[in-house]
C-alpha cells in the first residue's frame, strides 16, 4: 500500500496534473496545504483526495509533517509541480506491493519554459521519492530538502522519469531562485557560519563554470546559459547575505 503525499501553497496551475499522475499508483493521495488563497483547495476536493491544512514552518518541516499524516508506511512524495511519467507509473505498479528495498530512487527530468533540460547539472537529478517512513525522513537544508535514510537501508532504482515543471518563464525562475537564496541564507545565518566577499565571488564563479562547461550547459543553448547564470547568482546571494 502506498500513500502519495504532496505539500501545496497556491498551486492551482499544477496540482491537478500532479494528482492525476498519482491516481494509477497510489492507494491514498494526501495533500497538506499551507492555507492557499487560490483554487488549490477547490481542485483537490474535486479530485476527492484527502486534504489537510497546516501552517508552513519550512519545506523540511512541512514535508515531515505530511509524511507522518500518511495512512501507509510506504510514502511516495511529490512536489505539486511534478508528476509521474507513464514509464515511472509502470515501474511503481510493477512492484506489486512487494517492496524489496527500503527506498527507491528515480530520475527527475526538469523542464524550463516548456523546454526539457538534459544538461547543466539538471539531469538525471536522481532523487529518493518512494520510501518506508520508518527508515527515512526529510532532511537537508531548507529550501533544498532531501530524503535521508537510516544507515544500512537498501535503496533501489525505478525506471522512468519524474517530470518537473520548474517555471513557465525566465522571470518566474529568477524570482524563485532569489526567494530560495534568501531562505538558504537565513538557514546558514542561523547556523552561525560566516564568509567573505572574495570567497563568495570565487564560489559564484566556480558555480557558473561547473554548470556551463563541466556539466555541458552550453548544449542547452540559451537555457543552459540562463540556468548557469542564475546558479551563480543564487550561490553569491546565499553566502553574501551572511558575509
Amino acid at each position: 500500500m502506498i500513500s502519495a503525499v504532496i505539500i501545496t501553497f497556491n498551486e492551482e496551475k499544477n496540482i491537478a496534473r500532479c494528482i492525476d499522475s498519482l491516481i494509477p499508483v497510489a492507494d491514498e493521495i494526501l495533500v497538506v496545504d499551507s492555507f492557499s488563497t487560490d483554487a488549490t483547495e477547490k481542485i483537490c476536493r474535486e479530485k476527492k483526495v484527502r486534504f489537510l491544512q497546516h501552517e508552513f514552518e519550512g519545506h523540511i518541516q512541512q514535508k515531515n509533517f505530511a509524511m507522518r499524516q500518511a495512512a501507509f508506511d510506504m510514502v511516495l512524495s511529490l512536489d505539486a509541480d511534478e508528476c509521474l511519467s507513464s514509464e515511472l507509473q509502470e515501474s511503481i505498479r510493477g512492484l506489486n506491493g512487494n517492496f524489496r528495498h527500503d527506498a527507491y530512487r528515480v530520475n527527475r527530468l526538469n523542464h524550463l519554459c516548456g523546454r526539457i533540460i538534459r544538461h547543466t547539472g539538471w539531469y538525471p537529478d536522481s532523487k529518493i521519492r518512494l520510501w518506508n517512513r520508518n527508515k527515512g525522513k526529510w532532511g537537508g537544508q531548507n529550501p533544498h530538502d532531501k530524503v535521508e535514510m537510516d544507515p544500512g537501508s537498501a535503496v533501489g532504482f525505478l525506471s522512468g522519469d519524474l517530470l518537473h515543471y520548474t517555471a513557465e518563464s525566465f522571470e518566474a525562475f529568477a524570482a524563485q531562485q532569489d526567494k530560495f537564496a534568501t531562505i538558504a541564507a537565513d538557514e546558514l545565518r542561523q547556523s552561525g557560519k560566516t564568509s567573505s566577499l572574495p570567497v563568495n565571488v570565487i564560489r559564484a564563479g566556480w558555480m557558473f563554470f561547473r554548470r556551463y562547461f563541466l556539466q555541458l550547459g552550453f548544449l542547452d543553448g540559451k537555457y543552459g546559459w540562463f540556468i548557469s547564470m542564475q546558479s551563480a547568482k543564487y550561490t553569491f546571494k546565499k553566502y553574501q547575505s551572511r558575509g
